[in-house]
Protein backbone atom coordinates (compact mmCIF):
# COMPACT_ATOMS: atom_id res chain seq x y z
CA UNK A 1 0.00 0.00 0.00
CA UNK A 2 1.64 3.64 -0.89
CA UNK A 3 0.24 6.60 -0.31
CA UNK A 4 0.09 9.85 -2.76
CA UNK A 5 3.84 10.48 -2.58
CA UNK A 6 4.35 6.54 -3.88
CA UNK A 7 6.18 5.99 -0.59
CA UNK A 8 5.14 3.15 1.16
CA UNK A 9 3.24 3.40 3.98
CA UNK A 10 4.15 0.68 5.93
CA UNK A 11 7.72 1.47 5.72
CA UNK A 12 8.69 4.81 7.52
CA UNK A 13 11.41 6.82 5.56
CA UNK A 14 15.41 6.46 6.50
CA UNK A 15 16.49 8.28 9.06
CA UNK A 16 18.82 10.64 8.03
CA UNK A 17 22.64 9.75 8.77
CA UNK A 18 23.56 11.87 12.09
CA UNK A 19 26.08 14.79 10.46
CA UNK A 20 29.49 13.93 11.84
CA UNK A 21 31.18 17.02 13.03
CA UNK A 22 34.22 18.06 11.84
CA UNK A 23 36.96 19.33 13.74
CA UNK A 24 39.41 22.10 11.11
CA UNK A 25 42.61 23.29 11.74
CA UNK A 26 41.19 26.56 12.73
CA UNK A 27 38.83 24.85 15.16
CA UNK A 28 42.06 23.20 17.06
CA UNK A 29 43.94 25.77 16.71
CA UNK A 30 41.32 28.05 18.63
CA UNK A 31 40.99 25.64 21.49
CA UNK A 32 44.41 24.61 21.51
CA UNK A 33 45.17 28.65 22.65
CA UNK A 34 42.17 28.71 24.88
CA UNK A 35 43.36 25.91 26.96
CA UNK A 36 46.86 27.02 27.24
CA UNK A 37 45.03 30.76 27.98
CA UNK A 38 43.30 29.09 30.98
CA UNK A 39 46.38 27.64 31.64
CA UNK A 40 48.91 30.34 31.84
CA UNK A 41 45.98 31.83 34.25
CA UNK A 42 45.70 29.40 36.61
CA UNK A 43 49.19 28.07 37.01
CA UNK A 44 49.99 30.82 39.72
CA UNK A 45 47.37 29.87 41.62
CA UNK A 46 48.13 26.30 41.64
CA UNK A 47 51.49 27.47 42.40
CA UNK A 48 50.59 29.41 45.36
CA UNK A 49 47.50 26.95 46.86
CA UNK A 50 50.17 24.03 46.65
CA UNK A 51 52.95 25.37 48.22
CA UNK A 52 50.77 27.03 50.82
CA UNK A 53 50.55 23.50 52.27
CA UNK A 54 54.97 23.15 52.40
CA UNK A 55 56.25 22.36 55.90
CA UNK A 56 59.75 23.82 54.60
CA UNK A 57 60.68 27.37 55.74
CA UNK A 58 60.72 28.37 52.03
CA UNK A 59 57.78 27.98 49.49
CA UNK A 60 58.17 24.85 47.76
CA UNK A 61 56.56 23.76 44.34
CA UNK A 62 54.99 20.89 44.42
CA UNK A 63 55.48 20.32 48.46
CA UNK A 64 57.53 17.34 49.59
CA UNK A 65 54.73 16.84 52.35
CA UNK A 66 51.50 18.45 53.03
CA UNK A 67 51.35 20.84 56.27
CA UNK A 68 48.90 23.05 57.76
CA UNK A 69 52.16 24.57 59.54
CA UNK A 70 51.78 28.10 57.77
CA UNK A 71 47.93 28.49 58.63
CA UNK A 72 48.65 28.15 62.24
CA UNK A 73 51.27 30.60 62.10
CA UNK A 74 48.95 33.01 60.72
CA UNK A 75 46.84 33.07 63.74
CA UNK A 76 49.92 32.82 66.41
CA UNK A 77 51.83 35.60 64.90
CA UNK A 78 50.62 38.88 66.70
CA UNK A 79 51.84 41.11 63.67
CA UNK A 80 49.47 38.88 61.44
CA UNK A 81 46.75 38.63 64.32
CA UNK A 82 46.55 42.64 64.53
CA UNK A 83 46.24 43.62 60.81
CA UNK A 84 43.59 40.68 60.65
CA UNK A 85 41.63 42.59 62.82
CA UNK A 86 42.31 45.13 61.51
CA UNK A 87 40.73 44.18 58.20
CA UNK A 88 38.10 42.70 59.90
CA UNK A 89 37.76 46.02 62.07
CA UNK A 90 36.86 47.61 58.71
CA UNK A 91 34.79 45.61 57.41
CA UNK A 92 31.84 46.00 60.62
CA UNK A 93 32.21 49.76 59.33
CA UNK A 94 32.91 49.73 55.81
CA UNK A 95 30.28 47.08 54.83
CA UNK A 96 27.49 48.33 56.27
CA UNK A 97 27.42 51.94 55.52
CA UNK A 98 28.48 51.65 52.18
CA UNK A 99 25.78 48.96 51.81
CA UNK A 100 23.21 51.67 52.85
CA UNK A 101 24.76 55.13 50.87
CA UNK A 102 25.01 52.76 47.46
CA UNK A 103 21.51 51.39 47.55
CA UNK A 104 19.95 54.75 48.39
CA UNK A 105 22.05 56.09 45.70
CA UNK A 106 21.56 53.93 43.21
CA UNK A 107 17.59 53.95 43.83
CA UNK A 108 17.43 57.49 43.67
CA UNK A 109 19.38 57.38 39.94
CA UNK A 110 16.68 54.67 39.21
CA UNK A 111 13.54 56.53 40.28
CA UNK A 112 14.36 60.37 40.10
CA UNK A 113 14.60 62.05 37.00
CA UNK A 114 16.49 65.57 37.02
CA UNK A 115 18.96 67.78 34.90
CA UNK A 116 22.25 66.19 34.95
CA UNK A 117 21.73 62.48 36.49
CA UNK A 118 24.19 61.37 33.69
CA UNK A 119 26.89 63.41 35.35
CA UNK A 120 26.19 62.24 39.10
CA UNK A 121 25.96 58.68 37.98
CA UNK A 122 29.78 58.95 35.96
CA UNK A 123 30.84 60.84 39.16
CA UNK A 124 29.58 57.82 41.52
CA UNK A 125 31.22 55.08 39.66
CA UNK A 126 34.25 57.28 38.81
CA UNK A 127 36.62 55.52 41.36
CA UNK A 128 36.35 52.79 38.91
CA UNK A 129 38.23 54.96 36.30
CA UNK A 130 40.61 56.75 38.55
CA UNK A 131 44.07 55.35 38.90
CA UNK A 132 43.76 54.07 42.99
CA UNK A 133 47.06 55.22 43.46
CA UNK A 134 45.80 59.07 42.18
CA UNK A 135 43.22 58.12 44.74
CA UNK A 136 45.29 57.24 47.63
CA UNK A 137 47.88 60.67 47.27
CA UNK A 138 44.86 62.80 47.12
CA UNK A 139 43.65 61.18 50.72
CA UNK A 140 46.92 61.46 52.04
CA UNK A 141 46.92 64.92 51.56
CA UNK A 142 43.26 65.77 52.78
CA UNK A 143 43.41 63.57 55.83
CA UNK A 144 46.86 65.04 56.81
CA UNK A 145 45.43 68.40 56.85
CA UNK A 146 42.70 67.11 58.71
CA UNK A 147 44.98 65.14 61.24
CA UNK A 148 43.19 61.88 60.52
CA UNK A 149 45.92 60.34 59.25
CA UNK A 150 46.48 57.68 62.65
CA UNK A 151 43.00 57.21 63.05
CA UNK A 152 40.65 54.40 61.58
CA UNK A 153 38.44 56.64 59.93
CA UNK A 154 41.18 57.69 57.63
CA UNK A 155 41.04 54.08 56.14
CA UNK A 156 36.99 53.89 56.99
CA UNK A 157 36.57 56.47 54.67
CA UNK A 158 39.22 55.47 51.88
CA UNK A 159 37.67 51.79 51.49
CA UNK A 160 34.13 53.03 51.42
CA UNK A 161 34.90 55.15 48.47
CA UNK A 162 36.65 52.26 46.58
CA UNK A 163 33.87 49.90 47.12
CA UNK A 164 31.25 52.35 47.17
CA UNK A 165 30.37 52.15 42.78
CA UNK A 166 30.34 48.20 42.81
CA UNK A 167 27.47 48.32 45.19
CA UNK A 168 25.76 51.26 43.50
CA UNK A 169 26.59 49.29 39.84
CA UNK A 170 24.68 45.91 41.32
CA UNK A 171 22.28 47.63 43.12
CA UNK A 172 20.96 49.77 39.44
CA UNK A 173 20.61 46.34 38.36
CA UNK A 174 17.98 45.40 40.26
CA UNK A 175 15.97 48.73 40.54
CA UNK A 176 16.19 49.00 36.81
CA UNK A 177 14.54 45.55 36.26
CA UNK A 178 12.30 46.21 38.83
CA UNK A 179 8.54 46.98 37.33
CA UNK A 180 7.53 50.84 38.61
CA UNK A 181 3.50 49.74 38.65
CA UNK A 182 3.98 47.12 41.63
CA UNK A 183 5.48 50.00 44.41
CA UNK A 184 2.00 52.31 42.52
CA UNK A 185 -0.06 49.46 43.30
CA UNK A 186 1.01 49.03 46.40
CA UNK A 187 0.43 53.11 47.38
CA UNK A 188 -2.92 52.55 45.89
CA UNK A 189 -4.08 50.35 48.24
CA UNK A 190 -3.11 52.31 51.30
CA UNK A 191 0.61 52.01 52.02
CA UNK A 192 2.79 55.18 52.31
CA UNK A 193 5.97 55.24 50.59
CA UNK A 194 8.22 53.73 53.39
CA UNK A 195 5.87 51.14 53.90
CA UNK A 196 6.47 50.06 50.06
CA UNK A 197 10.06 50.55 49.84
CA UNK A 198 10.07 48.11 52.95
CA UNK A 199 7.86 45.19 51.81
CA UNK A 200 7.85 45.67 48.44
CA UNK A 201 10.87 47.31 47.15
CA UNK A 202 13.65 45.95 49.35
CA UNK A 203 12.84 42.24 49.09
CA UNK A 204 12.41 42.76 45.15
CA UNK A 205 16.24 44.51 44.78
CA UNK A 206 17.71 42.27 47.68
CA UNK A 207 19.97 40.25 45.23
CA UNK A 208 21.23 43.39 44.01
CA UNK A 209 21.96 44.44 47.70
CA UNK A 210 23.52 40.89 48.10
CA UNK A 211 25.73 40.92 45.97
CA UNK A 212 26.84 44.79 46.49
CA UNK A 213 27.45 43.50 49.96
CA UNK A 214 29.82 40.53 48.81
CA UNK A 215 31.75 43.33 46.73
CA UNK A 216 32.28 45.51 49.37
CA UNK A 217 33.41 43.03 51.46
CA UNK A 218 36.17 41.75 48.95
CA UNK A 219 36.65 44.96 47.99
CA UNK A 220 37.40 46.21 51.66
CA UNK A 221 39.41 42.88 52.54
CA UNK A 222 41.86 42.89 49.82
CA UNK A 223 42.32 46.57 49.06
CA UNK A 224 45.83 47.93 49.20
CA UNK A 225 46.76 50.77 47.11
CA UNK A 226 44.82 53.42 49.26
CA UNK A 227 45.94 51.44 52.37
CA UNK A 228 49.18 51.63 51.78
CA UNK A 229 49.01 55.70 51.70
CA UNK A 230 46.17 56.22 54.98
CA UNK A 231 47.26 53.11 56.99
CA UNK A 232 49.12 54.03 60.12
CA UNK A 233 51.40 51.63 62.14
CA UNK A 234 49.02 51.44 64.58
CA UNK A 235 46.34 50.23 61.82
CA UNK A 236 47.69 47.97 59.19
CA UNK A 237 45.66 45.67 57.04
CA UNK A 238 46.42 42.25 55.71
CA UNK A 239 47.05 43.23 52.52
CA UNK A 240 49.33 46.26 53.52
CA UNK A 241 51.10 43.09 56.15
CA UNK A 242 51.72 41.35 52.70
CA UNK A 243 53.42 43.82 50.93
CA UNK A 244 55.18 44.51 53.46
CA UNK A 245 56.46 41.55 54.76
CA UNK A 246 57.57 40.01 51.10
CA UNK A 247 60.00 43.35 51.06
CA UNK A 248 62.12 41.66 54.09
CA UNK A 249 61.60 37.89 53.76
CA UNK A 250 59.62 35.69 52.19
CA UNK A 251 57.92 32.17 53.75
CA UNK A 252 54.95 30.36 52.94
CA UNK A 253 52.84 32.28 55.36
CA UNK A 254 52.59 34.65 52.55
CA UNK A 255 50.68 31.83 50.42
CA UNK A 256 48.95 30.57 53.51
CA UNK A 257 47.19 34.07 53.46
CA UNK A 258 47.14 34.20 49.82
CA UNK A 259 44.75 31.47 49.55
CA UNK A 260 42.62 32.64 52.15
CA UNK A 261 41.91 35.61 49.78
CA UNK A 262 41.42 33.00 46.76
CA UNK A 263 38.61 31.35 48.86
CA UNK A 264 37.01 34.58 49.69
CA UNK A 265 37.12 35.44 46.06
CA UNK A 266 35.79 32.25 44.94
CA UNK A 267 32.84 32.33 47.45
CA UNK A 268 32.41 35.87 46.52
CA UNK A 269 31.98 34.28 43.11
CA UNK A 270 29.65 31.75 43.83
CA UNK A 271 27.57 34.58 45.84
CA UNK A 272 27.27 36.64 42.79
CA UNK A 273 26.62 34.52 40.78
CA UNK A 274 23.75 32.57 42.83
CA UNK A 275 21.90 36.06 43.67
CA UNK A 276 22.58 38.35 40.17
CA UNK A 277 24.86 36.53 38.01
CA UNK A 278 28.00 37.76 37.23
CA UNK A 279 27.19 38.57 33.69
CA UNK A 280 25.46 41.27 34.64
CA UNK A 281 27.56 42.61 36.61
CA UNK A 282 31.10 42.28 35.46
Amino acid sequence: MTDTTGRSATNPPAARPRRQRRWSALTVLVWTAGILVYLFLIAPILVIFLSAFSPTEYPQFPPSALSVRWFAELFSNSDWADALRVSLTLLIFVTPLTVILGTAAAYALGRLQFRGREAVQSFMLSPLMIPQVVLGIALLYEFTALGWMNELKALVIGHMIVAFPYVVRTVSVSVSSLDPKLESASMSLGAGRLKTFWRVTLPLIKPGIIAGTVFSIVESFGEVSISLFVSSPGNTTVPVRIFSYIDQTFDPSVNAISVIFIAVAVIAMIIIDRTVGLTKVM
